[in-house]
């Protein structure tokens, strides 16, 4: 059976730290708030309608309109999201470089909302060394369903066989795994660089 030759990365997580409580934190003062706001105004549920292709304009409005008194939180949101990305994940850039390095083709497959990741895209020099970043809002079909997985495919040249895909997402692993790709649940860079090794894609 061939082994894979082509990497596709998922981004938050795996390569950055994400987390809408930081920015939150800086917004909403009272603990008690804060805690609500994140349970049920600003949760990663409603921010995954923007992975899946929902306009901003639409989104944040309507939510605002169901917790009012949450309006300064909400625009934070809209306007302030790099600030929920605090840095990169520790290990994981060192990885990418390597792979590049080695002539590896990397891609990225990325469930992240299109507005957000044209603020996010320039503040990220590591994806120049990617060949294509496959992000959902612009797709609007979000990881897990099959289509995106489809696009990787046909937007990359590559067979499902060629594709070692790394995900913090044991659902979006599945989905890969089901359509033939290799799949690596990201836990920490340590374990992922064994992997990576163990696969002939680095030198140890």
């Amino acid at each position: 059976m061939s082994q894979p030759n082509t990497v596709v990365f998922d981004v938050g997580r795996v390569l950055y730290r994400w987390q809408l409580s930081g920015l939150l934190e800086k917004v909403v003062d009272d603990p008690v708030r804060l805690a609500f706001a994140l349970e049920h105004v600003v949760t990663e549920e409603w921010h995954f309608r923007a992975d899946q292709g929902e306009r901003l304009a639409d989104m944040v409005p309507q939510r605002i309109a169901e917790f009012p008194e949450y309006e300064d939180a909400l625009h934070a949101y809209a306007t302030r999201f790099n600030e929920t990305i605090p840095g990169p994940v520790e290990g994981s850039h060192e990885l990418v470089e390597r792979l590049d390095a080695a002539g590896v083709p990397l891609f990225a497959l990325t469930n992240f909302g299109e507005e957000f990741w044209a603020d996010f895209r320039p503040t990220a020099p590591i994806f120049d060394r990617f060949r294509d970043i496959i992000v959902s809002g612009t797709e609007r079909v979000a990881k897990p369903e099959e289509a995106i997985y489809r696009i990787v495919e046909q937007r990359s040249g590559r067979a499902p066989a060629d594709i070692f895909f790394i995900d913090d997402n044991a659902a979006n692993i599945a989905a890969a795994e089901a359509r033939g790709w290799t799949g690596h649940l990201f836990a920490d860079a340590d374990t992922l660089e064994a992997d990576l090794v163990a696969r002939g894609f680095l030198s140890a």
